[in-house]
């Protein structure tokens, strides 16, 4: 006969084993997953469907990443659908902002750049994000709400009608050059540079603005947006350019553009990153939309719809990685006004 301890134990480990379950099922799905980070994404898939099937992402892309990467998505799950709803970001961040205000959230999961993201983060409106495919991102591409999904970089590129071979610039120190006179452009938002410089290069603030306030003394003429600036640059407006992005050159180069990059170094930051909303309606298809998106599979997609991947082991289609990258991370967005301020007084913008 079984003694009523040992009744007593047995029942109390069952209640508890119960107590436990239940609240499993209750748990954000990112507590289940991290409780079972085992299950691979077909597993997931397939839960996904009986949730409903669906998984709606706010998401600024560009006309060939809605080609290439939603259907690749939904592809690979047969019978899971992206509801994708597209918009500027500040104008989709104001959205999620109005739907949880509003108690009905529609958004599953938010992709932006980290200033977005910040905000998103402030309104404490994402779910702890602890994915298996986060491992292989380096810190500065993550935290424990979001991971990057793409990545860009402001480097130097020059006209080659306007300088010669073997006078091209080979460093960000070569543009101090008094040769360099009424020659140089940029984009005069870019402040970035001053934080990449400062922060990661000299590790020195000092050494940084002094750097820029040499380049300034050339006398920089400065246009808005980036990709009238790599045109600018083609028509030889001026001879080099100091803030372009790096992607901007391969597609104006292979359609035979004078024009060619500086790949030896370049200040980098997140182009987007991938997030899931706290109070997502579609959890499950949240975390299989995040965890596609930054494994080596999907990060091999955002490269075919031309994309620059965070993921370390994903390669571009083209060369857009310079060799030594200062990459900047969420920690120095609160910098930002400082660091902007500084850059508007080096080059007198007003």
């Amino acid at each position: 006969m079984t003694r009523p301890s040992t009744i007593a134990k047995w029942l109390g480990l069952s209640v508890a084993m119960i107590i436990f379950a239940a609240l499993l099922a209750r748990a954000p799905v990112w507590a289940a997953s991290a409780a079972a980070p085992a299950e691979s994404l077909d597993q997931l898939a397939e839960r996904v469907k009986k949730e409903g099937g669906k998984v709606t992402v706010y998401a600024s892309l560009s006309n060939r990443s809605i080609e290439v990467i939603l259907p690749a998505f939904m592809k690979r799950f047969a019978g899971v659908t992206v509801n994708h709803i597209d918009g500027t970001p500040n104008q989709l961040i104001a959205r999620i902002i109005a739907e949880a205000r509003g108690g009905r959230m529609l958004a599953d999961v938010y992709s932006g750049s980290l200033v977005y993201i910040a905000q998103a983060v402030e309104q404490k409106l994402l779910a702890p994000l602890s994915v298996p495919e986060a491992a292989a991102y380096p810190a500065q591409l993550k935290s424990d709400t979001w991971v990057a999904t793409d990545t860009q970089y402001y480097i130097i590129g020059w006209n080659t009608n306007l300088v010669k071979k073997g006078e091209e610039p080979t460093s960000f120190e070569d543009l101090t050059n008094p040769k360099w006179a009424k020659n140089i452009m940029g984009e005069d938002r870019d402040h970035q540079l001053l934080i990449g410089f400062a922060k990661r290069k000299y590790k020195n603030d000092d050494k940084a603005i002094e750097l820029f306030k040499k380049i300034a003394a050339n006398q920089v003429e400065f246009h808005r947006g980036h990709s009238d600036l790599a045109e600018f640059l083609v028509a030889g407006q001026r001879a080099v350019c100091f803030t372009c992005y790096s992607h901007h050159f391969p597609p104006r180069v292979k359609k035979g553009a004078p024009i060619l990059p500086l790949m030896s170094e370049g200040v980098g930051e997140v182009g987007g990153a991938v997030s899931i909303i706290k109070d997502a309606p579609r959890p499950l298809g949240a975390l299989l939309w995040a965890r596609w998106a930054l494994s080596e599979e999907g990060q091999k997609v955002w490269a075919q719809a031309g994309e620059t991947p965070a993921h370390p082991n994903v390669e571009p289609l083209e060369k857009v990685r310079p060799t030594t990258t200062y990459m900047l991370g969420i920690d120095d967005l609160k910098e930002m006004p400082r660091y902007q301020k500084i850059w508007k007084e080096i080059f007198q913008i007003r």
